[in-house]
Formats: C-alpha cells, structure tokens, sequence
C-alpha cells in the first residue's frame, strides 16, 4: 500500500501539537519520576502518557504501520521491514523535570528503512523542525537553506561534557582533542534539539558516545535535507535498531572529526 507522505506528516504534527498541549498542561501539576537504567535515566508517567497516546493514534489511524519508542509500550522490532514509527516522546526528561524547558518531542517514519519524515517539537519554545525526503526541511513551515561548512577551529559543536571525565568511557581522550580545537562545545540536554540546531546551522555538528534509535531518528532525516551527515564515530551506517555512537555534522567537518578524533581504532 502506497502512503501519502504529505497527508501523513500533516496528520503526526497535529498529533505533536496535541500531545504537546497535554505536555503544557501537566507541568502544572507535581510531576512523578522515575530512574531507569541509572539515578540519572530519568521517566515520568507523562513521557509513558504521551507515547501511549501516539501509540494508539498510529494504531488507529495506521494499523499496518510498527512502533519503536523509548517507553517500551510496543512489543520489540527485529527490522525496519514496512513502514515505522521511531517516537520519542519527551526527549531530554531530566531538562523536563529540573528546567521544564529544552525538551523536544521527536517523531519520524521510516519506510523499509529509509527515514521519509522526520519532526521534532521544540515544545516550549514552540519551533517545529521537520521534512519529507526529498522536499527540503523546515522550522516552522519556513525554508533551511543548504548548511555552510565553517572550519574545525571555527565551528561550535553539542556535546555533553561528562563524556570528558567519564574515565570508563573510551573515546575521552580523542573527544578531549576534538573539545580543544573546536572554538566551543555547547549542551542543551536534549539530543534531538542538538541536531535539529545541527541541521538548522545553530551548531556545526553533534556527538554522542551513546544514543538510542529514538533520539536521532528523526534528526537524521533533517540533516540529509540540509546537506549535512550522520553516522558512527567509524563513519559507518547508523541503526536505528540498537544504540550507536552517533557524530553528525556538515560534509566536511563531519569527515574531518571522524578521520582526525573519534573514528580512530582504540
């Protein structure tokens, strides 16, 4: 069955915008959290509220679509095959829960694998980045133009900076020489922001040692729009199935930080 790829991206942001409005309204109210992987994996019973709601909305309207989301409320998927929801609910809870600002809502569909429409809801400063393959991307319904490379000493990058001290965590060391030719770092908390702001030239490029499916896929599908990239630190295929590193950036800059830093055997 074909799908009608702008009809269907018209139907999930009125979905964003409604399940942003509930976001909205529970920040008047004491909010209950949760740890999961560690005291700093963070869930509330609105993250679990607004992925069930989209769920049940994909359900609905969508019946022979698939869901991957962060919460868990959909069995797991052992392949991309057909068409694919990647939704993350609240992406960047912990800024949810200290700040109640910098927390995104990240939605994209991926049809036998290829990403064909990504959106990300800046839900309190109310900017929506989102594209259709091959049709450009946009906050706001307006136009991003085509990215402009900045040189490695000239260019900002997002990137959490606990990545530098962690000594358990392998890629210190090149991360280190990255952080001190770059011209600044910056961290907003929320993944999915970052390469909004990546594909949107408020950044040049975003790294993480560690990020899940639901937090850059639909990122992705906004950069590819722009001209820039996304891969592993080894400049391999990201899998939108299990967590990667992740590196993205403008053309060159993303080759230079994987060739000369992250993408080295170590």
């Amino acid at each position: 069955m074909s799908v009608d790829w702008l009809e269907l991206e018209k139907t999930a942001r009125t979905w964003i915008y409604e399940a942003a409005s509930v976001i909205k309204q529970s920040l008047a109210n004491p909010i209950q959290i949760e740890s999961k992987s560690n005291p700093d994996d963070l869930v509330t019973e609105v993250d679990r509220a607004i992925e069930s709601f989209f769920y049940h909305k994909i359900q609905e309207t969508y019946p022979e679509h698939f869901f991957l989301g962060e919460e868990g409320i959909a069995d797991e998927l052992e392949s991309l095959e057909g068409t694919v929801w990647i939704i993350d609910p609240i992406d960047g809870t912990m800024n949810f829960v200290h700040q109640r600002y910098n927390f995104a809502i990240s939605v994209a569909v991926y049809h036998e694998g290829i990403g064909m429409v990504g959106l990300i809801y800046d839900v309190m400063n109310d900017e929506l980045f989102h594209a259709i393959r091959d049709r450009g991307a946009y906050i706001n319904d307006e136009e991003l133009v085509p990215v402009k490379e900045r040189p490695l000493h000239e260019s900002i990058i997002g990137l959490n900076a606990k990545w530098l001290v962690q000594e358990k965590n392998p890629y210190r060391n090149p991360l280190k020489a990255l952080v001190r030719d770059v011209r600044s770092i910056r961290s907003y908390g929320s993944a999915a922001i970052e390469i909004a702001y990546v594909a949107a030239d408020r950044l040049d490029g975003y790294i993480s040692v560690n990020l899940s499916p639901w937090d850059y896929a639909a990122g992705v599908i906004l950069l590819e729009e722009v001209g820039c990239r996304a891969s592993t630190f080894k400049g391999e295929h990201l899998d939108f199935l299990q967590k990667s590193t992740v590196i993205a950036g403008k053309p060159d800059l993303h080759k230079e930080m994987v060739s000369s830093y992250v993408g080295e055997e170590l």
